[in-house]
């Protein structure tokens, strides 16, 4: 009877491939989690028993809008990390080149079919849009109905198989075994990291400040008087900002050649660590009173000057004159939906959104010399969006041969590239192309789930015989094709490209695509460092792998 449901009506099929998978994703084994995506796999492979399936156009189109959405906010890290991330660009390249590789070997042994070799790549680099890529290049191979069905059948199947093994070694291999090899105290070397970038404390994950890093004090001038205001905050590197004097009662215009006396109330804003040593210096706090308030403004500026591009905090605010950095913080850096340590040292890339604080005068002015402020919109520009899958749809109709290898992107392939292009046009031209973060979000997690529901269902039936076949073959490729390209990875970047450890496990960590990883990585080390290496070569990567899909494809087929 729930058989005959599922069959009549896929959409109940659907959602419960959603609700259960998405919950058995969320729990928790010390670091390992599954994720909501192979959690609904899972599910879709056992109610695929009962013949339930959705239609092929519903799964076309999710999984267009969560390749498009995937290229479009990912397309200015992209292009901002291709040429000047070099160092960490090297080990996407050899995640790439290493897996390709492994996959190529594994064919040749195990007599892998296109389809199984695709699900191994997808599964052991943890990289879901592969299943989607590797399908339709496929479904264009000019196969049969029964042989394309299988073979897509055997992807699912090998992505299951592989997933869990692949995730496992990754996160175990970053935040345990890699530290032991490099023979450091992971904890250690991220606290001195912190404190390198200039960093006053390492907090861990989860935990915040009790001090804040902004703060204001209300004094009352005993010392320091004859100071100009420019020289005050010159002295304490234009880390903190006159905000107001009062004298005998009176406001004084807050100019650069003013000069505070004895007795006079003084506001000063900025970072903690100079406010606090320049109040010991300068006078005893008063309580201020409405003398104290400050109302300031916080807002989200997408950093687009090409200028700035590889520049620290530090090094961005000491080359601005100082009438244009007067009294506008970064308070937070967010790079792919990622938050960053905002301290001194950190490098700062041409697409990160920076959290900029201040009196609303200055915060405009900062904002307009940075980039875009990023609007408080809910809407969804759908010219933008609609047009960007056209395109891509049109360019994945592209595909030749090559050395007698068959290559075609497919609307996968298409829409990846026509994401990131749309993503780079709307980094230049910030007045087009709304997509907010939260519906930007939307489609990648339901486009995908959906996507990852519809195959699932599909290949219900014919996930047994693939397990049967190769047994605990693919498991142990999948372990195979995460320890080779991360022990590569952890050789050359420790000894040829110099990064520090909790830099180079969050690189591993980012070719793999794996968020687990870091999530992982990011408790043990204690403090945020190692998502600065993260975020670039998860950019790369999340880029590269799926365009190996239709590689994968072609080359098994003429190998197998």
């Amino acid at each position: 009877m729930i058989g005959e449901l599922l069959r009549s009506q896929p959409e109940i099929a659907l959602f419960t491939c959603l609700a259960i998978g998405y919950l058995i994703g969320s729990i928790r084994l010390g670091p390992i989690q599954l994720g909501g995506v192979c959690g609904t796999l899972i599910v879709a492979l056992v109610l695929g028993q009962s013949g339930a399936r959705l239609a092929p156009d519903l799964k076309n189109i999710a999984f267009a809008l969560f390749i498009f959405a995937l290229g479009l906010t990912g397309g200015p890290q992209f292009f901002a990390n291709i040429g000047r991330g070099w160092r960490y660009g090297v080990l996407s390249l050899i995640e790439i080149v290493a897996v390709l590789a492994l996959i190529m070997i594994a064919v040749s042994v195990m007599r892998l079919d296109a389809g199984t070799a695709a699900g191994l790549l997808a599964g052991a680099a943890t990289e879901s849009a592969v299943i989607g890529t590797a399908s339709e290049a496929i479904a264009r191979l000019g196969l049969g109905d029964a042989e394309t069905l299988r073979l897509q059948a055997n992807i699912v199947t090998a992505y299951s198989v592989s997933y869990l093994f692949g995730l496992i070694t990754i996160v175990l291999f970053t935040s345990q075994f890699a530290p032991l090899l490099l023979r450091v105290n992971l904890r250690d070397e991220a606290e001195r990291v912190w404190r390198k970038l200039g960093g006053a404390g390492a907090f861990s994950e989860g935990q915040r400040a009790a001090a804040p890093a902004l703060v204001g004090r209300a004094l009352r001038i005993t010392g320091g008087a004859g100071l100009g205001v420019r020289e005050l905050e010159e002295q304490y590197g234009y880390n903190l900002t006159v905000e107001r004097i009062e004298r005998a009662g009176a406001n004084l215009p807050v100019e650069p050649q003013v000069r505070v006396a004895a007795g006079d109330l003084v506001l000063l804003a900025g970072r903690r660590a100079a406010v606090v040593e320049a109040a010991a210096r300068l006078g005893d706090e008063v309580a201020g009173g409405a003398f104290g308030e400050l109302s300031v403004e916080r807002v989200d500026v997408v950093l687009t000057r090409p200028d700035a591009h590889g520049m620290t905090v530090a090094q961005l605010r000491a080359q601005a004159q100082p009438e244009n950095a007067r009294g506008v913080y970064i308070a937070a850096v967010t790079r792919l939906e990622a938050t960053i340590p905002a301290l001194p040292g950190t490098e700062l890339n041409r697409g990160d959104v920076l959290t900029l604080v201040g009196a609303k005068a200055d915060v405009e002015r900062g904002a307009k010399r940075l980039g875009y402020v990023l609007p408080a919109t809910e809407k969804t520009d759908f010219v933008f969006l609609g047009l960007g899958v056209l395109v891509g749809m049109a360019i994945g109709r592209l595909g030749g041969t090559v050395g007698g290898v068959t290559l075609a992107l497919g609307t996968g392939g298409g829409c990846l590239l026509s994401g990131l292009l749309f993503g780079w046009i709307r980094s230049r031209h910030p007045l087009i192309g709304s997509l907010p973060s939260a519906a930007a979000q939307i489609l990648k997690d339901f486009g995908l789930a959906t996507f990852i529901a519809a195959v699932g269902l599909s290949a219900g039936p014919d996930a047994i015989k693939l397990v049967r076949e190769y047994g605990l073959a693919l498991p142990l490729a999948g372990i195979l094709m995460v320890l080779v390209p991360g022990l590569l990875s952890l050789w050359i970047g420790h000894a040829f490209l110099k990064l520090e450890a909790p830099m180079l496990l969050g690189a591993i960590a980012g070719q793999q695509c794996s968020t687990p990883a870091i999530s992982a990585l990011v408790g043990v080390a204690g403090n945020s460092t190692p998502v600065l290496g993260y975020t670039i070569t998860y950019a790369l990567s999340n880029i590269l792998l799926p365009l190996m899909g239709p590689v994968v494809v072609g080359l098994a087929g003429k190998l197998g």
